[in-house]
């Protein structure tokens, strides 16, 4: 979508390909020059059927709604630009819709997913991970251009794959309306989540004056006959809102509930909190920890968080899984106290996009460790990184000590404000001739790496 803006942005006629689900950003739907071309839907009877036997009929029927897409139900594009993974069958459609219809491909490599794949079929030279390796490197080797999520990832492709065309380091970045919330905004969307909470773990709520994390008061401190009762139309009558002092802290971890994502780490490290929170007598805050997305392993886990919650009567902790609109993801990252991230990548090349959100909303990140991490998060500085559920769990006790006056937490925040040098995640080695001065936005980095490449062509 953020590709898709950009692009629109520039006046191009922009068509934007994929399924019809989640609603996108406003920013998107209100540009005159995007179209949405939606593809059909697997019949969900055959989402019963065993991988194997699943795959080739998955394939197949992408492979007739993508090409129908591609060749018929769009003018002929100047470029082509596609997100990798998921590489089958899309790379090798997108590869001959450009020698059909002349277009230029761009590839936005964002991980490998032959790598994805070995994680379902572990065994070394697996007939299918072999495959699809060859698929990736076939197909995505001589694009008209491509953009790695980190420098790591295009050092290795380069010297692997013998990469062809344009290449370019596009490390991800927020988009502009990314920030830290004000108490207004937390308080208005906290208010819309209210049903979806555990009222019960949570401080006492009197809507709409207040939610488990902020007050409102009257823009009197006397009587008034205007407020009688508290009631969604006295609203607009009311001062601006505060945070409580006894709110709980927010504990945010975005995931896909997928293999490469360990949520069992995050379940041992809430454990270990509460036992902590109960040991230390109230000197650490009550966690609420908020889980957004969707995946295969969300029931499974969720099942577990409840029956072990159950098992060792949690009273410090609680965790909910959240499905959130666009519009209100970033309000929830900017209105968290801590960021966690379970990403491992399969690759070990690649970065997590939701630790790029977090970042963009001033929000502090745990992040489990893996190769490439540095080129995003700098250990002591805008985040710490952990390896267990025992480093993790003394981490938000480090954090949240003092809560809400913890100059641990401030210290990191502090460093991830705009424009502030310290929260420069990379440095130089962008491939677009120069280093980048500071964190900004997508829009900055967007227009500096990839403008040049569509606007006039790379000597721009």
């Amino acid at each position: 979508m953020y590709h898709a803006e950009s692009f629109a942005k520039l006046q191009f006629e922009t068509y934007l390909i994929g399924y019809e689900g989640a609603t996108p950003v406003s920013s998107l739907l209100s540009l005159p020059h995007v179209h949405f071309l939606y593809l059909p839907p697997l019949p969900t009877a055959l989402g019963r059927l065993p991988f194997l036997a699943l795959a080739p009929i998955k394939v197949a029927h992408q492979v007739v709604s993508i090409l129908l897409a591609l060749l018929w139900r769009m003018p002929p594009p100047e470029f082509l630009i596609v997100q990798n993974p998921p590489s089958i069958p899309t790379l090798a459609l997108v590869w001959l819709a450009a020698r059909v219809r002349g277009s230029k491909v761009i590839i936005d490599w964002h991980n490998l997913g032959y790598s994805i794949l070995a994680l379902r079929f572990p065994r070394p030279g697996h007939p299918l991970v072999v495959l699809a390796k060859w698929f990736e490197k076939t197909f995505g080797r001589t694009a008209y251009a491509h953009l790695f999520v980190t420098r790591a990832m295009r050092d290795r492709l380069v010297k692997d794959w013998d990469l062809q065309g344009i290449k370019a380091v596009l490390h991800d970045r927020p988009p502009g309306h990314f920030h830290r919330a004000s108490p207004s905004e937390t308080h208005e969307l906290f208010l819309r989540l209210a049903p979806s909470l555990p009222t019960s773990f949570l401080p006492k709520c009197n809507p709409p004056y207040s939610t488990p994390l902020t007050t409102v008061h009257p823009t009197s401190s006397t009587p008034s006959p205007m407020f009688p009762s508290p009631s969604p139309s006295s609203t607009t009558s009311l001062d601006m809102p505060d945070l409580r002092a006894d709110r709980p802290a927010v504990l945010v971890s975005s995931t896909s509930w997928t293999p490469d994502e360990d949520f069992g780490v995050l379940l041992a490290a809430l454990a270990q909190y509460e036992a902590r929170a109960r040991a230390l007598a109230g000197r650490l805050p009550r966690l609420l920890a908020l889980v957004t997305g969707r995946g295969p392993q969300r029931a499974t886990y969720m099942r577990e968080i409840q029956r072990r919650a159950d098992a060792e009567r949690w009273a410090w902790v609680a965790c909910v899984s959240l499905w959130l609109e666009a519009e209100d993801y970033p309000l929830l990252l900017g209105s968290a106290d801590i960021g966690v991230s379970l990403h491992a990548s399969s690759s070990a090349l690649d970065l997590p996009m939701k630790v790029v959100d977090m970042f963009g909303c001033g929000l502090p990140v745990c992040a489990l460790d893996f190769a490439c991490l540095d080129e995003l998060v700098k250990d002591g500085k805008n985040g710490l990184v952990f390896r267990t559920a025992e480093q993790l769990a003394q981490q938000l006790e480090t954090l949240l000590t003092g809560f809400p006056q913890s100059p641990a937490l401030d210290s990191l925040r502090a460093s991830l404000e705009r424009g502030n040098s310290t929260s420069t995640a990379n440095r130089g080695g962008d491939g677009g001739g120069g280093a980048e001065a500071e964190w900004g936005s997508w829009d900055d980095n967007w227009t500096r790496v990839v403008k040049r490449l569509v606007v006039s062509g790379p000597g721009s």
